[in-house]
C-alpha cells in the first residue's frame, strides 16, 4: 500500500476512534470530572459567621418533596453520574449502570468494586435542608439541591456509613477518616451558605471548633 494511502487510512481510523469516545459508544473506562473542591478553610470561617443560627423544625418533612434521581444526560440519571465521576476504570451498560470499575470512599478509607455497595451521599442531608430552611423553598428549587453537581454535596461513599450517618449535622456525626474532616466541614458550610441555609446553635459551635484547625 503506498504510503500516502496508508497515512491517510490512519488518520481516518484515529478520527473514528475518537469521534466513538466522544459520544460514549465504546463500552469502556469512562472519564468525568472530578468531585467540587470545597472552600478554603478561611472562607468557609468568613461564610459560617454570616449563616443565621436558629432552632429547626422539621414539621411537614417527606423525603418524596426532594425529586432525586433525576436525568442528567442521556440516560443517566444523577446517581449514574456521580457514580462515574468519583470512580476509578467505571463501565456502564446501555442503561448507565455502573457494571464494573472501583470507588473509594473518602468517609471511611474502603475501596469498593461494586456500584451497590456505593450510596450517593447528600452532604447536607435533605432532612437537615428542609430544618433549615428548604421547607419554604418550591419543589423546583428543592430538585435542584437534591441534585446538585456544582457544589460538594454529592459524594460515592459506603452504603453503611452513610445509613449510619442519616439525617445528623456535624454536632453529632463526621466521618470517621480524620484526614477528611477538614474537606467535609468546608464543604458543609459551603453547601449551607449558597442555599442560604441556616445552623442551629449545636451545629454552629461544632463547626467552629472543626474548622478551627482547617
Amino acid at each position: 500500500m503506498p504510503k500516502f494511502y496508508a497515512r491517510r487510512r490512519a488518520g481516518v481510523l484515529a478520527a473514528l476512534t475518537g469521534l466513538i469516545a466522544s459520544v460514549g459508544l465504546l463500552n469502556g473506562p469512562t472519564a468525568s470530572a472530578a468531585l467540587p473542591t470545597p472552600v478554603s478553610g478561611s472562607t468557609a470561617r468568613t461564610y459560617l459567621a454570616s449563616l443565621t443560627v436558629t432552632a429547626e423544625n422539621r414539621t411537614g418533612y417527606d423525603r418524596d418533596l426532594f425529586p432525586h434521581w433525576i436525568t442528567v444526560s442521556g440516560t443517566c440519571n444523577t446517581r449514574e453520574t456521580v457514580l462515574k465521576r468519583d470512580g476509578s476504570g467505571v463501565v456502564t451498560d446501555s442503561s448507565c449502570a455502573a457494571t464494573s470499575g472501583s470507588w473509594y470512599s473518602p468517609y471511611d478509607g474502603a475501596t469498593w468494586t461494586a456500584a451497590a455497595d456505593l450510596d450517593i451521599d447528600h452532604l447536607v442531608p435533605l432532612a437537615e435542608a428542609w430544618d433549615s430552611g428548604a421547607g419554604k423553598w418550591t419543589t423546583a428549587q428543592r430538585q435542584a439541591f437534591a441534585n446538585d453537581l456544582t457544589r460538594p454535596q454529592l459524594i460515592a461513599v459506603t452504603d453503611d456509613v452513610n445509613q449510619a450517618k442519616g439525617d445528623q449535622d456535624p454536632s453529632t456525626w463526621v466521618p470517621s477518616r480524620t484526614a477528611y474532616l477538614c474537606t467535609y466541614v468546608r464543604a458543609w458550610v459551603q453547601v449551607k451558605y449558597y442555599y442560604g441555609l441556616s445552623v442551629d446553635s449545636a451545629e454552629k459551635s461544632a463547626l467552629q471548633g472543626y474548622l478551627a484547625s482547617c
